[in-house]
């Protein structure tokens, strides 16, 4: 059967919703006194947290491989149902178990989404011949999530007066259970090509006129399994076999027909493979294990070998990770003299930020290198500036124009971050996009760990506004390095 059309506002309306309910979750507020008030102590909650985190960064890439082999959509599905799952067993086991097999269940969550969400809606972009719309999606999804996060923890008080942590933990698995619906009603997207048409990967590959999933037609005579003739194949070769541009006009004709069944649907982007995530262009005997080790190696292989699949991969580790310093904005808004409901409304001045630097991602998105470059130079200065103006401690006056000053660049770096995922998305070339992902994203949380690790050294010896803003170093090296590191734009690297 068909796949009926659904305009790229349905790609963005699905994605905003999928990516808003999924942390539209007041528990998230008050889970670590749920756990003290049930009789955990600190280094039982401690375990608990890593439990939650060694899961996910165990699971990060296998499950990359995972979502390239089998239904992208499906295994959404299921992360939602894990998640619900986590709170369920909160509520109907409040004890160490309990919360330990939750939080086991929520790191395979965790896991499964990463990669594979913003894998499927670039594949469907592609699909339909808008890749260039991804940025905005995503910013909006983004957006979406830190704002629902924010309602989430205004709502988790009066949930609390009214029904105390049960009223809590069940609406969340209510919000898990919309969550689930919503990932139904995402586009069951095509892969952009074979999971198995790729066997190896140059650096630097020179695409010729084809362009990025654009691949010549197939052998003469070739068929795929749905009876259609012309299901086009990557050849993966090096730069020196690519056709000339005058040999790509003529290719139709002397390596085999073009299925013209489809060439006026727009979904098609020019000969863009299309196979579907059931796997129909693989062959009947593979076996489930042998396709899923050949996702993983080529992901892996495309992230390590291709020289800008992986500077984008590492730039975008840096911009996601080095986030996880604002687990500390309410330490220094309380470091600096703020009262614990004053931190709340500071820390919410950088929710703000980053808010509407995920909404203007889809306009940054068309900005060189260079000037997201400098972007995010200011934003490190700013960073670092306000950080500084926190820990002097003169009064609320200074403390707000601190966290204005954090925000910005909170925000700006949202705005980078999403621009370079998109950017990395452009890059990929091989059937593995999700395992590449995924591999960003475990370097990401290498980074969000080092920024823990740094907190926790650093302030031994300096203030907690001394040591924040240190951070703000890796902001300007970053900035530093997006000129070479930044992939292009799809259109400048076709």
């Amino acid at each position: 059967m068909t796949r009926e059309p659904v305009g790229v506002r349905g790609v963005a309306v699905r994605a905003v919703l999928f990516r808003g309910t999924g942390d539209l979750l007041p528990i998230y507020a008050l889970y670590g006194v749920l756990f003290a008030d049930h009789g955990l102590n600190t280094a039982q909650i401690s375990l608990l947290l890593a439990i939650w985190s060694v899961t996910s960064f165990v699971l990060e890439v296998p499950s990359g491989a995972w979502a390239d082999t089998v239904s992208r959509r499906g295994l959404l599905i299921l992360c939602c149902v894990l998640q619900a799952a986590c709170f369920a067993s909160w509520m109907v086991a409040p004890t160490f178990a309990g919360f330990a097999l939750g939080f086991l269940l929520w790191g395979m969550a965790s896991a499964l989404e990463s990669g594979t969400f913003e894998a499927l809606i670039y594949d469907d972009l592609v699909a339909r011949g808008e890749p260039s719309a991804y940025a905005s999606i995503m910013g909006w999804a983004r957006g979406a999530q830190e704002g629902t996060v924010l309602v989430a923890i205004l709502a988790a008080a009066p949930l609390f007066v009214w029904g105390g942590y049960p009223l809590v933990g069940w609406v969340s698995v209510g919000i898990g259970v919309l969550h689930t619906l919503t990932a139904f009603a995402l586009p069951t997207a095509p892969k952009s090509i074979s999971a198995t048409a790729v066997d190896d990967l140059d650096d630097e590959p020179n695409l010729g006129t084809l362009g990025p999933h654009i691949v010549p037609g197939p052998p003469a005579g070739s068929t795929d399994p749905h009876g259609s003739t012309g299901i086009e194949q990557r050849s993966a070769r090096s730069a020196d076999e690519q056709p000339r541009p005058d040999e790509s006009a003529s290719a139709g004709a002397t390596s085999g027909p073009v299925d013209r069944g489809t060439s006026g649907d727009p979904r098609r982007s020019g000969g863009a493979s299309e196979v579907h995530e059931s796997g129909a262009a693989e062959p009947a005997s593979a076996a489930p294990s042998s396709r899923y080790l050949t996702m993983l190696r080529t992901g892996l292989g495309e992230a390590l070998r291709v020289r800008r699949v992986r500077r984008g991969v590492l730039l975008g580790a840096l911009l996601y990770g080095i986030t996880a310093f604002d687990e500390y904005f309410g330490l220094l808004a309380v470091s600096g003299g703020a009262s614990t409901s004053t931190s709340a409304l500071l820390v919410g001045v950088t929710v703000v930020g980053s808010l509407v630097g995920s909404l203007l991602a889809g306009r940054a998105e068309a900005l060189s290198a260079r000037t997201l470059s400098i972007a995010l130079f200011v934003a490190g200065i700013l960073f670092i500036a306000g950080a500084l103006a926190v820990g002097v401690g003169a009064g609320p006056a200074l403390l707000w124009i601190g966290f204005l000053g954090i925000g910005i660049a909170y925000g700006i770096d949202f705005t980078v971050e999403v621009v370079a995922g998109a950017r990395l998305q452009d890059a990929i070339e091989g059937p593995a996009r999700a395992t590449v992902t995924s591999v960003s994203g475990l370097l990401s949380e290498v980074v969000a760990l080092a920024v823990f690790g740094f907190v926790a050294a650093a302030t031994v010896w300096l203030s907690m506004s001394v040591t924040i803003a240190a951070l703000g170093l890796v902001l300007l090296a970053t900035a530093a390095v997006i000129p070479t590191w930044l992939p292009p734009r799809r259109d400048e690297a076709a």
